[in-house]
């Protein structure tokens, strides 16, 4: 095993906190972890990580490694790309985390796209509506919707997108249509548990505030597209959670007279460290994907 190899799976172990669970990331073995960490100990002959009730933590001769280790593995990233020429395209590994119906609808559809482009990358998509740990989990790059939590994570915006209130015609056929936000309130909305369920609009320079209700809560978003869907009730969500229903006519915004804040997506890089190549060619390809769309 070469020098970089064994400095990338410590970076793991650190990061991740546990043998167990960097050699999940890996895809290997936890004793070949564990053999690794103990030959790179001989090697630099000190001890870099010591046990404790959180797990493994590195020593101070560690985290001097670790911080160094990082460094060199994200300027060995960057040199092989420019030795390759930008027309060899990117090598090695890419982990993205990302919502599921967001990344089921506009991502993974044209994710063969850029595996084309880079025909020496492989990608690990992991997906969760809820934000996840990107360094324990090894995520170079994630896309997270809304406003982001003080995280110290480097983010940039790749996208905005309409928010509408969405419904079926068959449920405003049954339940009426609403012609202000305050009509709402007599409404059944479909409640995405990671959201507020206090709903504010604006017209003309006027305000409006509406407290919604509803009997059904949802933990992830494709709950909530589906119960739409059988007309189950309305929701506020954004233009690209129901693309290809809004084109086909399935859905309709209501209230549309009303304006609802625009929502972000961005591009989120773990802290700590600087965004690999892979993690920048992606995310501007996704930009790239939605711009194009939005045309």
């Amino acid at each position: 095993m070469d020098r970089f190899q064994s400095m990338s799976i410590f970076v793991r172990v650190v990061e991740a906190g546990s043998f167990s669970a960097a050699a999940r990331l890996l895809h290997v073995g936890q004793p070949a972890v564990s053999k690794t960490v103990a030959q790179l100990e001989t090697k630099l002959q000190v001890r870099l990580l010591m046990r404790s009730t959180k797990g493994l933590t590195p020593t101070e001769a560690g985290q001097r490694f670790y911080e160094r280790a990082v460094m060199a593995l994200q300027e060995a990233d960057e040199a092989d790309l420019a030795a390759r020429g930008a027309g060899r395209g990117l090598i090695g590994v890419l982990r993205v985390s990302a919502a599921p119906t967001f990344a089921r609808l506009h991502v993974i559809p044209r994710l063969g796209n850029f595996m084309e482009e880079h025909p020496d990358l492989s990608v690990e998509v992991v997906l969760d509506d809820r934000p996840i740990d990107l360094i324990a989990e090894g995520i170079d790059v994630s896309l997270r919707m809304g406003t982001l939590p003080e995280s110290g994570a480097v983010a940039r915006r790749i996208g905005r997108s309409r928010r509408s209130v969405i419904a079926t015609s068959n449920y405003l056929a049954k339940a009426g249509r609403p012609m202000v936000p305050a009509d709402l309130a007599a409404h059944e909305a479909l409640l995405f548990s990671q959201t507020t369920h206090v709903w504010s609009f604006s017209r003309n320079g006027a305000e409006s505030s509406v407290a919604v209700k509803g009997r059904l809560r949802l933990s992830a978003a494709e709950g909530v597209r589906a119960a739409v869907l059988a007309s189950m009730g309305l929701t506020i969500v954004s233009d690209w959670m129901f693309a290809p229903e809004l084109e086909s006519g399935a859905v309709e915004r209501v209230l549309g007279d009303w304006s609802l804040p625009d929502i972000d997506l961005w591009a989120v890089f773990p802290s700590g460290r600087l965004a690999s190549a892979k993690a920048r060619a992606f995310a501007s390809f996704v930009e790239a994907g939605l711009s194009a769309c939005d045309a």
